[in-house]
């Protein structure tokens, strides 16, 4: 059986997992959250892998480059990245990556650029399920109303990360 390679990263607000399979980044999520399991036997299955701890050179990479993020350093990822998933999670995470760093979403808006306006609660559903947290940034997607709404990682976590690129950009 092939492995995902994981290992930790601590970030000021919590502690996320990493994981690469075949050199491409698959797993960047806040080991606490509540779909913990769910994620991991999804990415395991679609993978057709097991998790291995063990380091290796792209999460040293991602390491560098979330802490350039987190010193204000980095707006932007260039490490490969593998999404496991439905193609309608697929998409909704491509969306994601299109919203450019300090500006928000709603789910509704992403429904919308997605051709599905009534897939509110699946785009919600998908942005849920990233695995990817940060790197395809499912923080900067907010309410319709403007609120924020939940978050892997929580919203205390969620609000610094949008501060943090608020305060970057201004």
């Amino acid at each position: 059986m092939s492995s995902i390679h994981i290992g930790c990263f601590t970030t000021p607000w919590g502690e996320m997992l990493l994981g690469s399979y075949e050199q491409q980044l698959c797993l960047c999520d806040w080991r606490g959250r509540a779909k913990r399991q769910a994620v991991d036997a999804r990415l395991m299955k679609g993978l057709g892998a097991s998790y291995v701890e063990q380091e290796d050179d792209l999460l040293n990479r991602a390491r560098q480059q979330l802490n350039e993020y987190f010193a204000g350093q980095r707006r932007t990822f260039d490490l490969p990245l593998m999404l496991v998933g439905t193609p309608f999670q697929k998409q909704v995470w491509s969306a994601l990556q299109q919203i450019p760093y300090g500006t928000t979403a709603s789910y509704r808006q992403l429904a919308e650029l997605l051709g599905e306006p009534k897939a509110v609660r699946a785009v919600a559903g998908a942005n849920g399920a990233n695995a990817l947290s940060i790197f395809v940034p499912c923080h900067r997607v907010i309410g319709s109303d403007g609120r924020l709404t939940g978050y892997a990682g929580g919203l205390a976590a969620k609000t610094a990360l949008l501060s943090l690129e608020t305060e970057i950009v201004n």
